[in-house]
């Protein structure tokens, strides 16, 4: 199973990222994760990664591209991926799927994470008090919400108009909305397969 999950920073995305790897026995692949391993070790990427991150800005495209790439390139993504912050512009989708086709791998879905920004900043707000993150404050958390809406959102229609769009009520509790993107994942791949079979309107 190779899925992206789309949403605004807070919906519960990592969280339903780590159950879906277990359900489909494949790799979680987190740039927040990897940005974050560079910014403790104090790599070069790292230092440049969070002056964006502690803005609420994106990191450019190029080099997020090239970290995401060389991490699926690695053994524990050939059953597969849930990529959990990628692609989160066209750019970055565009460059997923050129490196998929490639490997004659194609996406199998992009799951589309839908909460109100009410309960979004309030999620937001007692993370960043839970862990103390420097990019959860209240003026960067409505400017990371800003910069989802207008960079991010064109990635809903590019995978809508791909038949790979699966929108998710995030709201409720993790076992039932993991549940939910189950249902429809299965829903998608019946609706995949009824417009694979050849018409019949002629015999």
């Amino acid at each position: 199973m190779r899925v992206v999950l789309l949403g605004p920073p807070g919906a519960g995305k990592g969280t339903q990222a780590v159950e879906l790897a277990k359900q489909f026995d494949c790799a979680d692949v987190s740039t927040g994760e990897i940005f974050r391993g560079h910014v403790a070790r104090g790599t070069p990427l790292g230092r440049t990664a969070r002056e964006y991150m502690d803005r609420g800005d994106l990191v450019p495209d190029e080099v997020v591209i090239a970290m995401v790439m060389e991490r699926l390139a690695e053994p524990d993504c050939d059953n597969g991926f849930v990529l959990d912050g990628f692609p989160r512009t066209v750019a970055q989708a565009e460059a997923l799927d050129r490196r998929l086709a490639g490997q004659g791998t194609p996406l199998d879905a992009a799951l589309a994470f839908e909460i109100s920004e009410e309960e979004l900043l309030k999620r937001l707000k007692g993370r960043a008090e839970q862990l103390h993150r420097s990019d959860d404050g209240e003026h960067t958390i409505r400017h990371r919400l800003e910069v989802f809406a207008i960079k991010t959102r064109p990635l809903i229609d590019y995978y809508r108009h791909r038949g790979l769009l699966v929108p998710v009520d995030a709201i409720g509790e993790v076992p039932e909305v993991t549940q939910r993107i189950l249902d429809d994942l299965d829903a998608l791949k019946a609706a995949q397969a009824a417009r694979a079979e050849p018409t019949r309107a002629d015999s």
